[in-house]
Order: structure tokens, then C-alpha cells, then sequence
């Protein structure tokens, strides 16, 4: 059985500094993750900014695990808050942008987010928002996937976002109006990732 990755988020004791640094580990023994995850992790944090990363283990390959993430014309797939996406510039490469349109009940309507990075080589994805209806200002988005050094067959997910702290909100409510978001996207992407890798298998 794959054994669970835990984060430790340590933020510089500087007061002038503007970096989070993002540790990765688990215990015991440690998880050897990429070098280059900490370059893709680690985001400049202004002082009304929050950020926080999120790990998932899906059993299922990392090219089925991709194939999924890498559709940023079609992200409500597996994320179930959002109910329809529209390209409205671009086809897909980096430097479109999209549309989303959120469920009801969200305290959204919609947003527009323009693709940054899409690796296909390294499995790595990002996005920004760039305007619509919601509370989320200058959300920044990084997904990268790897193949478990633990588990033959299986993928690590991992996700950072930064983003602006609302007026009326404290950072530790940000983060866990953010985070509850994520790690309820990459449940569904895990179960998803896992039903159509058992379905490749016949």
C-alpha cells in the first residue's frame, strides 16, 4: 500500500521576504520527489496573499492521470464545482483562455483563467485567473504529476495556488475555503484517473 505524502509549509522568518517556501515529506522514510518541484511550488506570497500546496496519490499511471489534467478546454470533468468551460481564446495551447461557469450555491458565477504553462513532457500545468465573478483575486494555480518512487503504477498530484485574502476574510480562512476546493478536485480526479486506468487494462 502507498504510504501518505504529508506538506509542511515553512514561511521565512523575514519579514521583508516574499517567499514560501514548500516542503515536501513524509514520514518515514522520505520521498524522494523531484529537485524542480520546489521551483514549481514555491511562489512569491505578497502580505494579503495566502498559498498552501496539496499532495494526492492515485493509483493509476501517470499518463492516465495526465490525460485528464492536461484538458484545460474541459476541467469540470473532475471538477465537479464548475459546470461548463468554454475556450475563448486559443485552442488549448498556452496563452488561451477560458471560461468556467460555477454550480449554484458558490459564492461565484464564473471566471476567466488563462492558460501559463502546459508541459506534456515534465506533466506540468498552470493557470491564472485573470477576471469573472468571484471572490478569488489573482488565483494562481501550479499542477504537477509524478510517478510514485513508492508504488509501481501509481502517480503523486501535486497542486500549489497563491492568491489574494479577501477584505473581509483572515488568511487561514482563504486557505481553507481554497484547500477544501482542491482536495475535493483531486478526490474526484483520483477516482476518475482510477476507473479509466481499470478500463485500459481490458
Amino acid at each position: 500500500m502507498c504510504s501518505p505524502i504529508q506538506i509542511q509549509r515553512i514561511q521565512d522568518k523575514n519579514p521583508k521576504s516574499s517567499t514560501t517556501t514548500t516542503q515536501f515529506r513524509r514520514a518515514p522514510p522520505s520521498v524522494n520527489l523531484p529537485e524542480n518541484i520546489h521551483h514549481h511550488h514555491t511562489h512569491p506570497v505578497g502580505p494579503n496573499q495566502c498559498s498552501s500546496t496539496i499532495v494526492q496519490s492515485i493509483s493509476a499511471p501517470v499518463e492516465t492521470v495526465w490525460s485528464v489534467v492536461r484538458r484545460f478546454d474541459n476541467p469540470q470533468a473532475y471538477k465537479h464545482f464548475l459546470k461548463s468551460c468554454d475556450v475563448i481564446i486559443g485552442d488549448g495551447d498556452v496563452g488561451s483562455v477560458r471560461e468556467v461557469r460555477v454550480v449554484s450555491g458558490l459564492p461565484a458565477g464564473s471566471s476567466m483563467e488563462r492558460l501559463e504553462i502546459l508541459d506534456d513532457e515534465k506533466y506540468v500545468m498552470s493557470f491564472r485567473v485573470v477576471g469573472g465573478d468571484h471572490r478569488l483575486e489573482n488565483y494562481r494555480s501550479v499542477t504537477t504529476l509524478h510517478s510514485s518512487p513508492t508504488c509501481d503504477g501509481s502517480t503523486v498530484v501535486v497542486e500549489s495556488y497563491v492568491v489574494d485574502v479577501p477584505a473581509e476574510n483572515t488568511k487561514e480562512e482563504t486557505c481553507v475555503f481554497v484547500e477544501t476546493i482542491v482536495r475535493c478536485n483531486l478526490l474526484s480526479l483520483k477516482h476518475m484517473a482510477q476507473k479509466l486506468a481499470q478500463k485500459q487494462k481490458y
